[in-house]
């Protein structure tokens, strides 16, 4: 974790931050490999501390070596301006989306106005560090994409006229941790026929039928790092219009993965498959972003959208998933996972894409 220690230190320097406190959890866990489920971190030019309950406190140990661990009691308010007493630091930064504005007043009160210590809000400070993936963390996503290829590959063969989609969803959970995954990083989305057109239907005891689009989107998680994959299919005859709306997907997935390149905004890389789709004469039908970033969270930094000025840089790791949805009819997504490498995308899912 040292490495990653010494560039949030370099934020905090270009900042002007003396210290911050991490209290997100994958945040948490990023920087210091504790996997609690509970704790703070408290990290300064020359202190890394870790603060946690009873419940925590030998693992917090174990899994963050390179931490202090203080056994703490009760709410925020109580312990730290006690453990903030003893560092020399002045300009204190805070997880401003994470840390609710009544536990921030009642930090302030407690410090009175004539303390020397100051609190600074923060936001998307160590997201932006985790947006570039290291070479541990690929390795560790490429195990979970892995695992729902996997999945997948062997669910598809599976899927029979009949079948709801509670049962399809279910039978994908099991094999998820058959072949390996911890928890899944998200609700397995199976929709079938209409319901096909909500981007995120909940599996229903709708019965799948023949002739009608089944959007599947799943993901796996191994040692905390997610995958994210989506695939459309249609069981027995496909119609027209299903393989006309099926192509133009895969085109603009497939035009995104061609010429989406390190240094485009977000938005840039969005317009790409976008604007396939919309000459497609389905424009109206995209409604959300082309992908988002993918490690410790299932969603992540960058955003790939309109409106998104999230630089796109090597080693970030992200999805790609077009999608038209229309109503009374149905929807087609098709979604990989990419690596940025030398610059350009490279394809981390394997599953095929069927059609």
């Amino acid at each position: 974790m040292s490495h990653r220690l010494n560039k949030l230190r370099e934020k905090l320097e270009e900042k002007g931050l003396d210290a911050i406190l991490i209290s997100q959890g994958e945040n948490r866990r990023y920087l210091s490999g504790f996997t609690g489920s509970a704790g703070f971190l408290l990290i300064s030019e020359k202190s890394t501390i870790l603060a946690t309950d009873f419940r925590y406190a030998e693992q917090a140990k174990s899994q963050a070596p390179d931490f202090v661990v203080v056994q703490i009691e009760g709410e925020l308010p109580r312990w730290f301006p006690n453990l903030i007493s003893t560092l020399r630091v002045k300009k204190i930064g805070f997880e401003s989306s994470d840390l609710s504005f009544s536990t921030y007043r009642k930090l302030v009160a407690i410090m009175g106005e004539k303390s020397e210590k100051e609190l600074v809000p923060t936001e998307e400070f160590v997201e932006s560090l985790r947006a570039v993936k290291d070479e541990e963390e690929l390795e560790l996503i490429i195990r979970a994409v892995e695992i729902s290829d996997t999945v997948f590959e062997e669910v598809a063969p599976r899927i029979h006229p009949g079948m709801t989609e509670k049962e399809l969803a279910w039978e994908i959970e099991k094999l998820l941790r058959e072949k390996g995954s911890e928890s899944v990083p998200f609700d397995i989305i199976v929709a079938s026929g209409p319901n096909s057109a909500l981007p995120h239907h909940k599996p229903t005891d709708r019965a799948i039928l023949s002739a009608e689009p089944v959007v599947i989107d799943m993901g796996a998680r191994f040692k905390g790092y997610s995958s994210d994959l989506s695939r459309t299919i249609c069981l027995g005859n496909q119609d027209e219009k299903f393989g006309k709306i099926y192509d133009l997907v895969l085109s603009a997935l497939l035009t995104a993965i061609a010429t989406i390149e390190a240094g485009m905004a977000g938005v840039q890389a969005d317009s790409l498959a976008r604007k396939v789709i919309e000459q497609g004469g389905c424009g109206e039908n995209f409604g959300h972003g082309l992908g988002h970033g993918i490690g410790l969270a299932a969603h992540e930094q960058p955003r790939l959208g309109r409106g998104s000025e999230d630089v796109l840089a090597e080693g970030m790791v992200f999805t790609i998933e077009p999608g038209i949805y229309i109503k009374g009819w149905g929807g087609v997504r098709i979604e990989d996972v990419v690596v940025l490498e030398k610059g350009k995308v490279k394809l981390l899912s394997k599953a095929r894409k069927v059609d």
